[in-house]
């Protein structure tokens, strides 16, 4: 059984409608169409572009963001850097998305339609610390406005918000900005971010979530002027629901004039799912969200018209060596790293690296998103590679990893290997061996004397995950179970990866077959 829509086929729909870690989303409506946006952070291609015709059931068609900037700064992997909460606008005949990069600024990038071309990212303003950026123009006045949050981390502060005036073509900012909502101001408020802001109704509305992303809610503000002052409100949060820290996200209205509102929720190693909540307007004019301001789990889909189920692709048979819309790398990426083909499969480049020993540090793996229930994954390896020390194989990434694969040993063989290493201390400094903790073996390696495996990790309740096999002799089990783990930010990953240690000359390939994943409900 393949992944399946969260579209339940009877005119209801069930939370979460994309179940994987689709961070931070926003989305718009431009006719009859929707697109979605999501955090990206440091892997490449960055800002994924979704598209649905009735807001439950999506297709990933692209991506507008082909190479991070500053390019000599995301070389290697910045798990939890990069592209934080992006805004996605449709303003004067052209899609927008604005971005806060903790470690550099606001950026934007822009195009004419959602697949391109996109712009090179603009570096609208500098600064450390600047995130969850988001614009509006106001097509009353004709003005442009630009709000945007704060990361203590990088900045020394938070829970508030900055606006500015922006010039209408998004180039820049008019002036030097006023901290427009000071949630330290607000009894029990605190880490106030991810605004987006509109205009309805003759008032200035900012959805803005607060209290962390495991515990959080949504609020909302409003005021007759963008700088305030706002009058603020909770509009979404927990109750006796499972879903903790119900926030952050984006508001649509349907062409028959129904509202939604998308958001996320943290779930661990899966990072953070999205859930769709019916929207409606109180005798106080004030939105109401899900059931009465708690999350729904199944609820009549929007008023729109019937539309096949679908979810983003997962499988890909790679072929004439390109793979799917639904990889990407874990930094910039190189050339060489994968090479095109006559036939079916990737190709992957065994790259030499001093890091060959911890998989985190790599910016050459191509991953994808673990699925947010159990799953079965699995694809074929063959290594061709005669460099003693070459290996690759499919692993589990977070801020611990395992993995399970092929390695060319100094007698010529080659064997199945099955490796972990364990959690670190974020932001820890590397130990004296130069790297955050070396991979074990986690079960007796294996002759697999065609140099070929079938592998397979399945993927249980809370992503406790079991590896297996199959070298010739049929599946076989490997290793302990091992619960994967998000890093700080971010949702565990599936990968593909190729490598081999430091020397010279061309190490050799592996090439991948038939990437499966397939729900296995129990």
């Amino acid at each position: 059984m393949a992944l399946t829509s969260a579209d339940l086929g009877d005119g209801t729909y069930r939370n979460p409608v994309l179940d994987a870690d689709w961070s931070d989303p926003d989305l718009l409506r431009v006719g009859d169409d929707f697109y979605l946006t999501a955090s990206s952070f440091g892997r490449v291609p960055g800002l994924p572009l979704l598209h649905s015709r009735d807001l439950v059931n999506w297709t990933l068609v692209g991506h507008a963001l082909q190479l991070l900037e500053p390019a000599r700064d995301f070389r290697k992997p910045r798990h939890d850097g990069g592209v934080w909460a992006p805004s996605l606008r449709h303003h004067d005949d052209r899609f927008w998305i604005f971005w806060g990069d903790p470690d550099h600024g606001i950026f934007q990038v822009n195009a004419p339609e959602i697949r391109g071309p996109w712009t090179r990212p603009h570096l609208v303003k500098e600064g450390k610390g600047l995130i969850d950026a988001c614009p509006l123009w106001d097509e009353e006045t004709g003005e442009a406005y630009l709000v945007h949050a704060w990361a203590k981390s990088r900045a020394g502060v938070k829970n508030r918000l900055t606006g500015h005036r922006m010039r209408p073509d998004g180039t820049g900012l008019l002036d030097e900005g006023k901290v427009i909502i000071d949630a330290d101001r607000i009894p029990g408020w605190f880490t106030l971010e991810g605004p987006k802001a509109y205009r309805h109704d003759g008032w200035f509305w900012i959805f803005a979530p607060a209290g962390g992303v495991e515990t959080g809610w949504q609020g909302v503000f409003r005021s007759r002027g963008f700088f305030g002052p706002y009058e603020e409100r909770v509009v979404l949060e927990q109750g006796d629901t499972e879903v903790n820290g119900p926030h952050q996200g984006g508001w649509v209205r349907t062409g028959a004039g129904e509202d939604w509102f998308a958001h996320f929720q943290q779930r661990g190693p899966y990072g953070r799912v999205v859930h769709l909540q019916p929207m409606s307007w109180g005798d106080d004019n004030w939105p109401v969200l899900g059931d009465k301001g708690v999350p729904v789990a199944v609820h009549r889909k929007p008023r729109l018209p019937t539309q096949p189920p679908s979810a983003p692709a997962t499988d890909d048979d790679f072929p004439g060596g390109r793979f799917g819309r639904q990889w990407q790398w874990t930094a910039n990426r190189q050339d060489g790293w994968a090479t095109q083909h006559s036939g079916d499969g990737l190709r992957l480049s065994c790259v030499r690296t001093e890091h060959a020993h911890d998989l985190r540090r790599l910016p050459n793996v191509l991953t994808q998103r673990l699925p947010g229930s159990p799953a079965t994954v699995e694809v074929e390896l063959r290594l061709d590679s005669e460099e003693p020390g070459a290996r690759a194989g499919l692993a589990v990434l977070g801020d611990a990893f395992s993995w399970i694969g092929l390695q060319r040993e100094a007698d010529g063989s080659v064997r199945l290997v099955h490796r972990f290493a364990e959690s670190v201390a974020l932001g820890a400094p590397p130990t004296p061996l130069g790297q955050w903790g070396r991979e074990r073996d986690a079960a007796h390696p294996r002759e697999a004397p065609e140099g070929r495996a079938r592998l397979w990790i399945e993927s249980g309740a809370g992503a406790r995950c079991r590896f297996s096999y199959d070298v010739g002799g049929g599946r076989q089990s490997s290793g302990q179970v091992f619960a994967a783990t998000p890093w700080r930010w971010v949702g565990a990953l599936l990968g593909l990866f190729a490598l081999a240690p430091v020397g010279g000359g061309h190490a050799g390939t592996a090439s991948f077959t038939q990437f499966r994943i397939t729900s296995s409900f129990r």
